[in-house]
């Protein structure tokens, strides 16, 4: 047994005696979506037991349903703060247990260090990641949105051990001499199946994709549109990938040969996110993977970081958009639905890129049921934005919004122009009503 071996064993313990190594007051980042340390987080009920108080557990997007997470008992003993959103944080939400964080992905770090710091508290890291090699480094594997930068704050490193995680390149690096606690499990890596997208969807894709031109560097989201997106691009040549998420679509372009990466202008020759999640295919491709570098979002999602790559082009999406731009991405009204993400970072980057274009991309409807059971139609284009809701991209940055009724370029116009071009990408069914609403509330 060499020395690394040694300390490794040294480290090594279960869940709940790594989480007694929390103290009153601590900060607790966890890890996102996939990449959380369930072996952790499932127990981390058992703080009731060693008397801590006052903690903190800052998360993104758990695709669990912690029990901790949804137990009032926990009051007091550990506050939720959420600066990513989904359905169980929507539900516990409701009953206070957790509370939105409105930051974006390179500052949602750098902001809570500077209040941790002011307050005098110590920040701790939870994560998952693939087993050490042979010269004593484990690879934080499918997240580098924060980890690595909170180690090397000095943070409490907390970390489970599982073989099912892929080993990644970039701000992943973790030495054994820099952990605190290591807690193994063989648990499956968590899976994502894409779901097939619509003609309403693919309509949306084409648009976007006749506004991406070769050699560009792109940067896509999940979900239906991006996906359909993705398979719009495959005729395309020398795209480059910078993003914050890797996805499997974009596997694709990479194997097609549509993405090469050659003439990004920065980091030429490597695809560059900071998370993934996906598919077995998606994980057995970033696995040993040079060219699919994992980089802090501190750096990855910094607009002037964006801003390097040539023609970059951001995709986002939008629940509701007003008629002089204003883009609603993360809240139904005054509700968190999801969170800001990289999307005002990426919108603001690409336009300081070299030839890079911003797109908002959405469907120009929703539905709701009414009392009767009967199908509403709504338009997600509106004179003004629900009361309460938070702009995630403001009417300076937005660039390009596209629907399945065409594109609306916004950059340069002033009000009255924007009106016009976004009450024509509108379902038809809305647009008397848009121009009379325009009308009548003199928004020109």
């Amino acid at each position: 047994m060499n020395q690394y071996q040694e300390l490794y064993q040294k480290k090594k313990m279960t869940a709940e005696q790594a989480l007694e190594l929390i103290k009153d007051g601590d900060y607790m980042f966890s890890a996102q979506a996939a990449a959380e340390p369930q072996a952790i987080l499932s127990k981390l009920q058992h703080l009731k037991n060693t008397g801590v108080r006052g903690t903190t557990l800052n998360t993104c997007l758990p695709i669990q349903d912690y029990a901790a997470m949804r137990d009032p008992e926990m009051r007091g003993i550990m506050d939720h703060s959420g600066w990513f959103f989904n359905a169980n944080l929507r539900k516990i939400q409701k009953d206070k247990l957790v509370s939105a964080v409105p930051q974006s992905s390179t500052s949602v770090l750098r902001k809570a260090l500077q209040r941790i710091k002011y307050e005098g508290r110590r920040p701790v890291v939870m994560a998952t990641v693939s087993p050490m090699d042979e010269h004593g480094y484990l690879s934080l594997s499918i997240s580098a949105i924060y980890e690595r930068d909170l180690i090397d704050q000095g943070a409490l490193v907390l970390l489970e051990v599982n073989p099912n995680f892929p080993r990644t390149f970039g701000d992943t690096q973790v030495h054994i001499s820099e952990v605190d606690a290591l807690v193994e499990s063989d648990r499956p890596i968590p899976v994502a199946k894409l779901v097939p997208y619509t003609d309403v969807d693919q309509k949306i894709g084409s648009y976007v994709a006749s506004l991406v031109e070769d050699g560009s560097t792109i940067q896509l989201g999940i979900g239906n549109i991006p996906n359909a997106v993705a398979n719009e691009l495959k005729s395309k040549k020398h795209l480059g990938i910078h993003t914050e998420m890797f996805t499997e679509t974009m596997v694709d372009l990479i194997e097609c040969g549509a993405v090469d990466n050659s003439q990004k202008g920065f980091m030429n020759g490597y695809s560059v996110c900071s998370f993934t999640m996906g598919s077995q295919r998606l994980y057995d491709f970033v696995n040993n993977n040079p060219t699919v570098l994992f980089k802090s979002s501190t750096f990855s999602n910094d607009p002037y970081t964006i801003a390097k790559n040539n023609k970059f082009v951001s995709v986002n999406a939008s629940l509701e958009i007003d008629l002089t731009g204003q883009c609603a991405s993360e809240t139904v009204g005054n509700l968190q639905w999801s969170g800001t993400g990289g999307q005002s970072e990426t919108v603001q980057g690409a336009q300081m890129s070299p030839g890079g274009k911003s797109i908002i991309a959405m469907h120009s409807t929703y539905t709701t049921t009414d009392e009767n059971g009967k199908e509403v139609l709504h338009s997600k284009i509106v004179p003004f934005l629900a009361r309460g809701a938070a702009v995630t991209t403001s009417r300076n940055d937005t660039d390009y919004v596209v629907t399945e009724y065409g594109i609306a370029w916004l950059r340069g116009l002033n009000i009255r122009q924007r009106v016009d071009e976004l009450i024509k990408i509108a379902h038809p069914d809305f647009r008397d009503w848009l121009r009379e609403e325009a009308e009548k509330n003199l928004i020109w």
